[in-house]
């Protein structure tokens, strides 16, 4: 699994003309190639009128797999400038997919470089650009005389947690940063001084600065 990667919070879309043409810009984070096939066919189904449905997608953690469609539109004027603004913005697991409602107006190759390129922009700023970055889960188990120490240093060094439940000990959910799990339990065994139960959890992506 990758540390960290960039990608979409969420599906949105924005719609912008150009020269009297309309262009709705789609973009969606997805799982695999399968989801992302599936986005640009609903997208094609819900504007079944509309001129074209141009798409691009990039999907797996090296970005193995980049797919491109002009959907009639000239080649290269369409499907590759999204594409290129999805990995010039540096995103992984998204789908973008822009339709155009023809106005009546001429744009010239240039000109569908730029309004797909515009279109694609507009759809993937809606959407969200976030930082996925990987924590591993470390459930700590303590006595509560310990834990307003483990609270307060937690605190002051930044690291996030989740859930904290209180029996007769006290268990938090820590999130430190994959790469950083090992040193964190051997920290956290230290300020505990050794009375701390620790159990490593699975690893999970979390929003960076959230």
């Amino acid at each position: 699994m990758l540390e960290r990667y960039k990608t979409l919070r969420q599906e949105a879309s924005r719609e912008i003309v150009i020269k009297k043409s309309r262009f709705i810009g789609y973009a969606k984070p997805v799982a695999d190639e399968a989801e992302a096939v599936a986005y640009v066919e609903e997208i094609k189904k819900k504007h079944w009128n509309a001129t074209h449905n141009c798409s691009a997608y990039v999907v797996g953690e090296r970005d193995e797999i980049q797919k491109q469609s002009d959907d009639g539109e000239p080649s290269g004027t369409a499907g590759k400038p999204i594409l290129e603004v999805i990995k010039a913005q540096g995103l992984k697991n998204v789908a973008v997919v822009v339709t155009r409602y023809f106005g009546g107006i001429l744009l010239g190759a240039g000109g569908l470089i730029r309004a797909y390129t515009d279109g694609a922009v507009a759809g993937i700023e809606a959407a969200e650009p976030i930082v996925n970055v990987l924590h591993r889960e470390v459930l700590v188990d303590v006595d509560y005389t310990w834990y307003g120490k483990i609270e307060n240093e937690l605190r002051g060094r930044g690291v996030r947690t989740g859930d904290v439940s209180f029996t007769d000990r006290v268990a938090v959910t820590c999130l430190p940063e994959a790469p950083d799990a090992e040193r964190f339990v051997q920290w956290m065994t230290d300020l505990t001084q050794g009375q701390s139960i620790i159990t490593l959890g699975e690893a999970r992506y979390d929003v960076e600065g959230e």
